[in-house]
């Protein structure tokens, strides 16, 4: 990947496509044939393209979607079965190389929004899950089946305790049944449903209100301090609040945007 020189030129990878469009960056999972599902080959791109949006100064908000009619059905199982062959520090060695990838989305600095067009399935549902926004289309389907094959939704678990607590993981992991997007969207796991036809639009239409009337800086520290108070006490939670507060009131976007607010003056991030 090189240095984007204006809003729309792609940087093509042959399973990951990163493109920037007004200060969102799209990654494209780009495995249609195999469903988008995840090996090795795919982890590492999406790994690269999540890191060079990261460090993307033009972009501000991410978007990750996927070509063909699925999201993502999760884990390449054929794949798996050559992984199989191996012993136990190899797999241990991809096993991780997966961690690093959602826990690369979960601590990245920008706001990443999935952009659901299909179904999302075990690691796929994860990577779903793991953003900080989710759109789907009505007909798309959500679930963890990795039961179902003699397998564990074991990274996936601890993002998805996080996100909608032990009791909805339980049903969902232990049952490994596929839910509706109505369904996902009552658990947490989706914000918004919208019509397939809409689905981009207000995709964009979002990212571009986060990227207008949010503050980066803002964004960047809420989302990391989410993460991290969920690990500490509560009293520990609230002195790191407090700290991060303070530190907050001087910063140079705080100053802009109160100065901005009490002269009546519009403010475009």
């Amino acid at each position: 990947m090189t240095e984007p020189t204006n809003d729309t030129i792609a940087h093509t990878m042959e399973f990951v496509h990163y493109e920037l469009k007004e200060r969102i960056g799209y990654i494209t999972l780009a495995r249609s044939e195999k469903r988008n599902a995840l090996n090795y080959e795919v982890v590492t791109q999406l790994k690269k393209a999540f890191a060079f949006a990261e460090d993307d100064e033009k972009c501000k908000v991410i978007v990750l979607r996927a070509e063909g009619k699925v999201f993502c059905a999760g884990a390449d199982l054929e794949y798996i079965q050559q992984l199989q062959e191996n012993d136990y520090h190899e797999n241990l060695a991809d096993s991780t190389h997966l961690m690093e990838l959602f826990r690369l989305i979960y601590t990245l600095k920008k706001v990443v929004i999935a952009q659901i067009h299909g179904h999302a399935i075990a690691g796929g549902c994860g990577l779903a899950a793991i953003c900080d926004f989710g759109f789907t289309v009505p007909d798309a389907k959500f679930g963890y089946t990795e039961v179902k094959i003699g397998f564990i939704p074991a990274i996936v678990k601890v993002f998805l305790l996080r996100k909608i607590g032990e009791s909805r993981a339980k049903q969902l992991l232990l049952t490994g049944n596929l839910i509706s997007a109505a369904e996902a969207e009552k658990y947490g796991l989706v914000h918004y449903i919208v019509p397939a036809e809409e689905l981009e639009d207000q995709v964009f239409a979002f990212a571009q209100k986060l990227c207008a009337e949010n503050s980066k800086q803002s964004m960047e520290v809420t989302k990391e301090m989410i993460a991290r108070v969920q690990e500490m006490s509560l009293e520990d939670g609230l002195q790191y609040a407090a700290e991060m507060n303070a530190i907050a009131r001087g910063s140079e976007d705080c100053q802009r945007g109160i100065a901005s607010f009490l002269n009546k003056e519009p403010i475009r991030w």
